[in-house]
């Protein structure tokens, strides 16, 4: 039976208020009956999850057929959202017809306390309402984010194969897992995608997810409060901790510090751990090197630059899930256009659609380039051949008439076939024009250089930073 039938609906608001003042107080009935509800959780969930989620659940209002709980945080109240809301409801309704809707509020601060588990122990219990409030500072999931969402080609083959068998292994397979690329290439998605599918097939688990950032931020406030303690045992609790941009912390040595012993308690207690950084743990400047070390215990894996073929398959996925009318032929543009990152041409589709939708006009390659003209002015510089070639043989240090000689010794092929890749890349030229600014070759050795140059590419990482820093000097 779903929602619509029964006429019952679960909502969430993030709230600020004074119940006192602005709801109405439970009735002794509605009270009576949360709390049987509240003590059947723990049955119906199980001890650990009941634990880490649940548990803080407060009876706060009751209004027009409305159960108003709350929760500290809006982490918290997504998870419960996602995965528990709907069934709390139903229990609620076994109980009292005269409930229709479970509402869930964040209220900060607001804790329910365990009258048993006070008994046993009350320090212990003040430490647990503490903690939710001062260090439950996961960062919200995108729903967007998931596996399914996540286009997978040959520049992110190895990240996305690594991410897949982590949520799928019964064991840590490697710890840590620990993902780099430039901005806006998939990182963060791919680690959206871990946390939720580790939540959907173990909910028991605790997932923290946040930035390198927010880490250090809460590490400084448990120091000038002196609840040091507290901010170990939260963070050395869970079960997977998933850090982005690591590369934050860098010359920031006490957080290092306490990221390092953090790091050491979890790998012992087996828990896995998710890294995320702009570069591999080797190129990381101002972190120390005993961190750098462990970082690369694992699996370290790339995400490159994207080729053309991933941005169109992107554009693609995109357009499907948009269900917008747009032309192969646009899609094929802004693969061939925007090629900085996937940020930025996921956003220039939209664009076109939002444009398209209020002009009450079809998409056109024609309506694409007015609606992206300050877009496409900043990728479509105009740079020429001669330029690429200079910037080119001074990036590899051979003569500039190398380009156009017939010299076929391999530290002169190379970067003549990377200046022919750039070429084809970064101009709008033919490929027998660019086959004869390059010494009158043939157009086919045009197209056999920008194949050798994609492969070497996703088989080299190194290769690949390469090609992007000519690129962006190029571009920029």
């Amino acid at each position: 039976m779903t929602d619509n039938e029964t006429g019952l609906a679960v909502n969430l608001k993030e709230v600020q208020k004074d119940y006192s003042a602005e709801t109405l107080t439970p009735s002794k009935e509605i009270t009576a009956i949360w709390k049987q509800v509240y003590k059947a959780l723990r049955s119906e969930f199980g001890e650990a999850v009941f634990r880490s989620w649940l548990k803080s659940l407060t009876l706060q209002a009751q209004y027009h057929g409305t159960l108003e709980v709350s929760v500290p945080t809006r982490f918290m109240k997504d998870w419960i959202q996602t995965h528990y809301a709907k069934r709390i409801l139903e229990m609620c309704v076994e109980k009292s017809s005269d409930i229709k809707r479970l509402e869930i509020v964040v209220v900060q601060g607001a804790m329910h306390e365990d009258d048993e588990a006070s008994s046993k122990n009350k320090k212990a219990n003040e430490n647990s309402k503490q903690t939710p409030e001062k260090f439950e500072i996961a960062s919200p999931l995108d729903q967007r984010f998931t596996f399914d969402s996540f286009v997978v080609g040959k520049p992110n083959a190895l990240a996305h194969a690594a991410a897949r068998r982590v949520v799928e292994s019964a064991a840590v397979p490697f710890n840590p897992l620990f993902i780099y690329g430039g901005v806006g290439l998939g990182k963060t998605h791919l680690m959206h995608a871990i946390a939720w599918m580790i939540g959907d097939q173990s909910p028991e688990k605790q997932v923290m997810y946040l930035s390198a950032e927010k880490f250090m931020y809460q590490f400084v406030k448990a120091l000038r409060s002196n609840e040091t303690m507290a901010f170990k045992e939260f963070f050395r609790s869970v079960d997977v901790l998933m850090i982005d941009d690591i590369q934050f912390i860098a010359g920031k040595e006490s957080t290092q510090e306490e990221f390092f012993h953090t790091f050491n308690a979890l790998v012992d207690q087996n828990k896995q751990i998710i890294i995320s950084a702009d570069k591999a743990p080797s190129d990381l400047v101002g972190i120390e090197e005993r961190l750098r070390s462990r970082l690369a215990w694992g699996l370290v894996a790339d995400i490159q630059p994207s080729t053309y073929d991933l941005r169109l398959g992107i554009v693609q996925a995109k357009r499907d899930q948009l269900e917008a009318d747009v032309p192969d032929s646009v899609l094929e543009f802004l693969a061939l256009k925007v090629t900085s990152n996937i940020r930025e041409l996921e956003g220039a589709l939209n664009r076109i659609v939002a444009h398209a939708e209020v002009s009450k006009n079809a998409i056109t390659l024609e309506t694409t380039q007015e609606v992206l003209q300050d877009l496409l002015r900043s990728h479509d510089r105009r740079i020429t051949i001669d330029e690429i070639q200079r910037k080119v043989a001074e990036h590899y240090n051979i003569r500039l008439s190398d380009m156009h000689s017939a010299r076929r010794a391999r530290q002169v092929a190379r970067p003549r076939q990377v200046a022919m890749y750039l070429a084809k890349q970064l101009t709008a030229r033919s490929l027998p024009e660019i086959g004869r600014k390059f010494g009158g070759r043939d157009h086919t050795t045009v197209m056999h250089a920008v194949r050798k140059i994609e492969e070497l590419s996703n088989d080299d990482a190194s290769f690949a930073q390469d090609i992007e820093i000519l690129r962006r000097a190029l571009t920029g």
